[in-house]
């Protein structure tokens, strides 16, 4: 089959995929290995993501398979190619990511895209939540993000060269551009644009940026965080974007008094990234990026609506997501019903 853009995207079947990626692998390994237990574990829209096993005369590897694909991609992702570098990088720092084992090149007829190590647990929002299996790792969990977080923004920039830059200002363009485009009134996300022009709050160092580090991109095991994953958002930019966009309450699954990602306490997060990171986090920038953060994720419902609706991709889970406008609402206006209010 032709490599072209448009083939690659039919490029969806595990028989399909076998034959060049056991010849990738055999090349990588320098020995004769067999690819098998090839199977699609999501289907995003900016990614294809696959498990595998990669069998040689060294035993049986674990691997994932993750494959650009171009269809109903929202703007701002990364190419998959960055994506690795930025990953490489983060691993480099000590951030816990699955390391990227090789590259996909055009040569090897899989598209674009990358091969990185498996690593077990569990990323289901709801499981880790509520299964009593996890019941220490929550107790955990908001220090070890903490932590984590300042170890990603402790990334030498210099070392993701080239990574775009987003300022606040820029993002806010870039959203209300979007909102407009789809021709919705609605008053609430009107004055939050408006509101968040008013408060932009001043970087003081440029970082990397995790973009999406949210409960549902963490690897989670009992002892707590094993890995972050889906670093497509990563850009530089104010470091308090991710703490915020950890405490938008759409990413709390239900237990909206568990400010961090549903399972732990503001508290917690704030003291473990001060102690790792020698810098105190500026609560009024993370309350402006937490406001932030639920617009944005309004627009992007808004968005998801309209592909269905325009008949691009009919889809009963993005019509859905489309109805959780309504929720955005409701969180700017409970961020925003007193401007001396801290955050939730």
């Amino acid at each position: 089959m032709s490599a072209s853009a448009d083939s690659l995207f039919a490029i969806n079947s595990a028989e399909t995929l076998i034959a060049p990626l056991q010849t990738l692998m055999t090349k990588t390994y320098g020995e004769q290995v067999v690819v098998h237990s090839l199977r699609r574990i999501t289907a995003g829209a900016a990614a294809q993501t696959w498990a595998l096993e990669a069998s040689s005369e060294r035993g049986n590897t674990e691997l994932i398979l993750r494959r650009g694909q171009d269809a109903n991609q929202f703007g701002g992702a990364l190419s998959k190619t960055a994506e690795a570098a930025v990953i490489r990088a983060a691993v480099a720092a000590g951030v816990p990511a699955p390391a990227v084992v090789v590259e996909l090149a055009k040569a090897d007829g899989l598209g674009e895209g990358f091969i990185m190590q498996r690593i077990h647990g569990e990323t289901l929002p709801t499981k880790i939540l509520r299964d009593p299996r996890y019941a220490d790792a929550r107790a955990r969990m908001a220090a070890q993000c903490g932590e984590i977080l300042a170890t990603i923004h402790a990334v030498p920039v210099e070392s993701v060269a080239g990574l775009r830059r987003e300022s606040a200002t820029e993002q806010i363009k870039f959203y209300r551009h979007t909102y407009k485009s789809y021709q919705q009134v609605l008053p609430v996300f009107d004055y939050a644009f408006r509101w968040l022009a008013e408060h932009c709050p001043q970087t003081v160092g440029e970082r990397l940026v995790h973009g999406d580090f949210r409960n549902g991109n963490l690897m989670i095991g009992e002892e707590g965080v094993r890995a972050v994953l889906d670093w497509e958002l990563a850009h530089i930019g104010d470091p308090m974007e991710d703490l915020a966009w950890l405490c938008v309450n759409s990413w709390r699954f239900g237990n909206i008094d568990k400010p961090v990602g549903g399972f732990g306490e503001r508290k917690d997060l704030y003291a473990a990234y001060a102690d790792a990171s020698g810098r105190q986090v500026d609560e009024s920038a993370v309350k402006f990026w937490e406001v932030f953060g639920v617009l944005k994720w309004g627009v992007i419902c808004l968005y998801q609506c309209e592909i269905h609706l325009s008949g691009r991709e009919r889809s009963l889970e993005r019509a859905a997501i489309g109805r959780r406008v309504s929720e955005c609402e409701l969180d700017i206006l409970d961020l925003l019903q007193s401007e001396g209010s801290s955050c939730r």
